[in-house]
């Protein structure tokens, strides 16, 4: 059986990620080769699209920037059903999250036979900034709370998931609580779930992430879904 990396496709959604992407997509091959690499484009200001479509990403894009649910949707939709895809990878497009950690999230694949394996950061002793502990401290509790399932960490969007997930879960939402809304509605649904330690990683670059609106749609998603 090929080993999960080769049936993966990895979806980047990404906005004014200009200055990061080349040095994303040469450590991305260099973790899994010449893989699938599907970049949404959220209406970036910048030059994202056309370092993406240089550096051999297959490139969508939003001509408005919708958010980064909207972006995800639009890459699930895309990779929904295509042959020889069967885990999709998804990440950030800022260098949080490391391309050497992807061995990690498919060994636990692996090892657990998951249908979801998501990257779990540590936060207290991190460059993590004090209202991102919180933010994913009391969401990853009260995911937990409502699902039933230990939720380590509820924002992370470093996750592997099967394809065959994406046909039984519709995401409603368009911003960053769209990962909370489909731990949820996966939870529900009775999806194996596991988390991995990866690297907590917080330089210079600009986060889009407003604290407290971002946090009330996460306890706002929590209760609707």
């Amino acid at each position: 059986m090929d080993s999960i990396a080769d049936v993966t496709a990895v979806l980047i959604p990404a906005y004014n990620s200009g200055p990061y992407l080349k040095e994303l997509m040469r450590r991305l091959h260099e973790s899994i080769g010449n893989k699938r690499i599907i970049i949404v484009d959220d209406g970036s200001e910048d030059n994202t699209a056309v370092i993406a479509g240089e550096e051999g990403a297959e490139v969508i894009r939003h001509e408005k920037n919708k958010g980064k649910g909207a972006a995800l949707k639009t890459g699930f939709d895309f990779l929904k059903g295509q042959i020889g895809v069967e885990f999709i990878l998804t990440m950030d497009s800022d260098l949080q999250h490391l391309p050497e950690d992807i061995h990690r999230i498919f060994d636990m694949q692996k090892r657990t036979g998951a249908d979801i394996v998501i990257g779990w950061r540590a936060r207290a002793g991190t460059g993590m900034p004090a209202h991102r502990i919180l933010s994913n401290t009391m969401t990853s509790v009260l995911v937990s709370m409502k699902t039933g399932v230990k939720i380590r960490d509820s924002q992370c969007g470093f996750r592997l998931i099967r394809q065959n997930v994406l046909e039984n879960i519709v995401i409603e939402s368009n911003g960053y609580e769209a990962e909370t809304e489909f731990l949820i509605k996966a939870a529900a649904k009775k999806y194996k779930i596991e988390f991995v330690p990866i690297a907590t990683v917080y330089g210079k670059e600009k986060s889009y992430m407003t604290n407290w609106t971002t946090t009330k749609n996460f306890v706002k998603a929590l209760w609707k879904y």
